[in-house]
């Protein structure tokens, strides 16, 4: 008995050890990869002298008022944040819509050429977007859409990873005596894949929006290309015309349209995190 009350106190000791250094390195990763947004703060509350003055400013100036200013002179920043809402949005829209449907016949129905379209499927997506933009750009020059948001839209409506990730996650997800129950009930496909897969599959859909909308928000290259009437841009395009030419670039104005473009990327994350986290709690209450 003495043994036992000897040690038990050391392994709890050990443990809260453990538990405190678990702690203390998540806390120190957190600090770390919340100091770029933290520094962004401050370089848009002060002026590009400020910025580059030693020992470098560390809390907040009165100058964001005054860069947010010039930045709605030098570019048309709510303009080009609509235009970058209504492709991400779209974007959004369509791909949980193909993909999730996609996915659902991969992970759950059998088809002459399954396993040969899926390793097709693979092998599109190890291949890099930027070896498709001459060919995609010559493809929208020949429908007329070059310069429009259709452009940008109708690409990005379906992509490899989407229908991979979702595929992965119904297979896990969706028993398959869930489907034969409404096969036997009469459910058809579509009321299938809408009544019985999409409810059940909602975080995945959830991590694969907020992964699209944030990769559309800050596409930069393709816009880029396609939006050849600079007055009709995405945000991520706008911004880049705040880059003066040799050595005038205004960095506190920079910095405050960079840190306004975060804003709607906090809502969508904010919404998407709430619906994964809800939906695994109520799938671990049932």
């Amino acid at each position: 008995m003495a043994s036992i009350r000897t040690t038990r106190p050391r392994a709890v000791k050990g443990t809260r050890g453990r538990g405190l250094a678990l702690h203390a390195a998540l806390v120190a990763g957190l600090l770390l990869s919340a100091f770029p947004f933290y520094w962004a703060v401050i370089m848009s509350t002060h002026t590009t002298s400020e910025i580059f003055s030693y020992p470098p400013k560390l809390l907040p100036g009165p100058h964001f008022l005054e860069n947010a200013r010039s930045l709605f002179d030098n570019i048309d920043f709510f303009g080009s944040m609509a235009n970058s809402l209504l492709v991400a949005g779209s974007v959004t829209f369509l791909v949980l819509f193909f993909d999730s449907l996609a996915a659902f016949v991969f992970a759950k129905f059998a088809f002459p050429g399954k396993n040969l379209l899926f390793a097709l499927l693979m092998v599109i997506f190890m291949v890099p977007a930027q070896l498709a933009a001459i060919p995609q750009f010559v493809i929208m020059a020949k429908l007329g859409w070059i310069g429009s948001m259709t452009s940008l839209v109708v690409p990005a409506a379906a992509n490899a990873f989407g229908i991979f990730w979702m595929r992965q996650y119904m297979k896990g997800a969706i028993p398959d005596e869930l489907l034969d129950a409404s096969r036997i009930d009469g459910a058809h496909f579509l009321r299938q894949y809408w009544h019985v897969a999409l409810p059940v599959v909602r975080p995945g859909l959830a991590f694969l929006g907020i992964f699209t909308f944030m990769g559309q928000w800050n596409d930069y290259a393709w816009p880029l290309i396609a939006l050849t009437n600079p007055d009709n841009v995405t945000l991520q395009v706008a911004l880049s015309q705040l880059n003066g030419t040799h050595g005038t670039t205004d960095y506190g104005m920079v910095m405050t349209g960079a840190l306004l473009a975060l804003v709607p990327l906090l809502i969508v994350f904010a919404v998407g995190a709430r619906q994964i986290i809800g939906d695994l709690a109520k799938g671990a209450v049932k």
